[in-house]
């Protein structure tokens, strides 16, 4: 459901935003209108844009999705190809635009407001922004992830599975050849990136990949090693060319612009608040929760500083190899709360399976939640990936990555990734009858959803439930780690978008988390690079201010009938679409989301 850094590599290969599909029903069907109305017109093409363009162009994804007529397929990547899509997007631009607005009933005009900005940002991607020219990872772990997606699920019997990897694997050489062809002055960064990301692609096709299709036939195992070792080499190449022939002439600009930054978050978010204004929301929510954090850490340990304080939390953590269960133990009173406390409906008992992060994803991801599509039948577990440190770390790096799972951190991760965050959004998600909704959505709200739940469910008490009233001290705790995770959000938002208007170099936005963002030196480096290429990441506190915004207005208008569950249950059956379009479902107008 959400965009997890797994599923950012799908849409770097899709060229485009994410897209979940509910299995057994087409949009059309889910109009109450007759076959002559607007409404029922709109979902049939809709049904067209994805039925007829999406899937058939982004096979990678719709293996993502749960949908497996195109598992032995594999994205062009061809110049060509980029052409023949952004010709294609144009025309359903324009069959779109053609549906008045003003005819469709309120759901419907959601849905197609929906559908256009996700036709405008895949266009912007494709046109300007033109990472397919720009981003060399875009090819090597986008080849990566779409072996991924064939391995990680056991939706159909090993021999079958194995033999569309091998179709697939036979397009992965011409794909790499297209990333030579395609790449032109790409921005040191990305280049950099690309080539620290490729020893765990290379590593993952090496022995990943083969020992999860151990018992598959013979003549089909035999003829894997081969392809798959064309594969390899392909990308050990791909490596060399990037190391000693792209990246000596790799100077261009990684930054977006004020410009089309305003456009990118117009498209995905449906937020057009000036920049300016913007960035000091942002800078007024980094300093209210510095504030606080100097607050609660004065109460902790008075003869103490913030700092001190944030020193001591970072150095308590479990040993690496008892962090995947730690996760696991803090589900039990995270449940046990939301029951009792009655927070929001949870539609499944299933729990998520807690695992390392695979290796290909480990560079630019902590802890991420990574669901079945739901178009899955066979195969729906969903994972939450924790990354561990390397066994050859030393012992310095080491402490200094693990300071992002201290013991009150972890709780946080726990809370944004699964419950009431991520996991559980997934789950009603699987309940909702409207296919655009299910298709289409916004980090704003998936990212913001779970980053508002952080701070929701210690308001609600929380700590004290999971601590204990004996041990106030661990409340205290507790809260820090969900104040300097919010302050990593708040360093993501400010540093997006100075980052990417000109007004802040890579070495100031590694300063930034570090001095303003509370965080470890490595975590700033790891958090910097991503902001080169998820360039919107501020999406985490726009869209809980956001939520926030919209829960305060609600319970001014409500007054004593305002229920916590209510309200949170209310907004899970609006999808994720961006929260402009929920505000406007449970508030019945179009006042300022911020």
């Amino acid at each position: 459901m959400r965009i997890t850094n797994f599923r950012l590599l799908i849409l770097w290969l899709a060229f485009g935003t994410g897209i979940c599909i509910r299995p057994g029903m087409t949009a059309a069907a889910q109009v109450g209108g007759g076959t002559g109305s607007a409404d029922a017109a709109l979902m049939r093409l809709a049904d067209s844009y994805f039925d007829n363009y999406y899937f058939p162009n982004n096979p990678s994804t719709a293996t993502a999705a749960g949908v497996h007529r195109y598992d032995g397929q594999l994205e062009d990547f061809t110049r060509a190809a980029v052409d023949r899509q952004t010709r294609a997007l144009h025309e359903y631009e324009r069959r779109f635009e053609a549906i008045a607005a003003q005819g469709l009933s309120d759901r419907v005009r959601g849905d197609r407001e929906l559908l256009l900005a996700n036709i405008h940002s895949t266009l912007l991607t494709l046109e300007t922004i033109r990472s397919w020219e720009k981003n060399p990872d875009t090819y090597s772990s986008g080849i990566t992830a779409s072996a991924f997606t064939l391995m990680e699920r056991n939706f159909a019997p090993v021999s079958e599975r194995l033999r569309v990897l091998i179709a697939r694997e036979r397009q992965m050489p011409a794909a790499l050849a297209a990333a030579r062809a395609n790449l032109n002055n790409p921005p040191e960064i990305l280049t950099q990136i690309a080539i620290e990301q490729l020893p765990g692609d290379i590593s993952f096709f090496r022995t990943d990949l083969p020992s999860a299709f151990t018992g598959a036939d013979p003549v089909l195992e035999s003829e894997f090693q081969r392809v798959n070792a064309q594969v390899v080499a392909a990308l050990q190449s791909y490596q060399e060319w990037l190391s000693h022939e792209l990246l000596p002439r790799a100077h261009g600009e990684f930054r977006l612009g004020a410009q089309v930054f305003r456009e990118k978050l117009r498209y995905d978010e449906m937020v057009d608040t000036p920049l300016d204004k913007l960035l000091a929301i942002g800078i007024a929510d980094l300093r209210r929760n510095q504030a606080e954090f100097a607050r609660v850490a004065k109460q902790l340990e008075p003869n103490k500083s913030a700092r001190e304080v944030l020193s001591e939390l970072a150095a308590d953590y479990p040993a690496p190899d008892r962090l995947l269960d730690e996760f696991r133990s803090t589900f039990t009173s995270l449940i046990a709360f939301i029951d009792q406390r009655q927070i929001i409906g949870i539609p499944s008992t299933v729990r998520p399976i807690v695992r390392e992060t695979p290796p290909f994803m480990r560079a630019t991801t902590f802890a991420s939640m990574d669901t079945p599509g739901p178009y899955e039948k066979v195969a729906n577990e969903a994972y939450f990936n924790v990354t561990l440190p390397e066994p050859s770390w030393s012992k310095e790096r080491t402490a200094g990555f693990m300071a992002q799972f201290s013991y009150p951190v972890i709780s946080n991760v726990a809370v944004h990734e699964a419950y009431p965050g991520h996991y559980i959004q997934f789950l009603w998600m699987q309940h909702l009858d409207d296919r655009v909704r299910k298709l289409l959505g916004a980090n704003s709200n998936a990212e913001g959803w779970a980053h508002y739940c952080e701070q929701m469910l210690l308001d609600e008490g929380y700590g004290e439930f999971r601590a204990g009233a004996n041990d106030p001290r661990e409340v205290l705790r507790m809260r820090l780690g969900q104040l300097q995770d919010a302050l990593l959000r708040d360093g993501r938002y400010i540093v997006a978008l100075k980052l990417h208007t000109q007004q802040m170099s890579l070495p100031e936005a590694i300063d930034f988390f570090v001095k303003e963002g509370y965080q470890s030196r490595e975590v700033g480096e790891v958090e910097t690079k991503r902001g080169t290429g998820d360039p919107t990441y501020l999406y985490y506190t726009l869209g809980k201010l956001q939520i926030m915004k919209l829960r305060s207005d609600l319970e001014a208008r409500e007054g004593q009938g305002f229920r916590l569950k209510d309200f949170h249950d209310a907004f899970m059956q609006q999808g994720f679409p961006p929260i402009k379009i929920v505000r406007r479902a449970l508030l019945h107008n179009d006042s300022p989301t911020l």
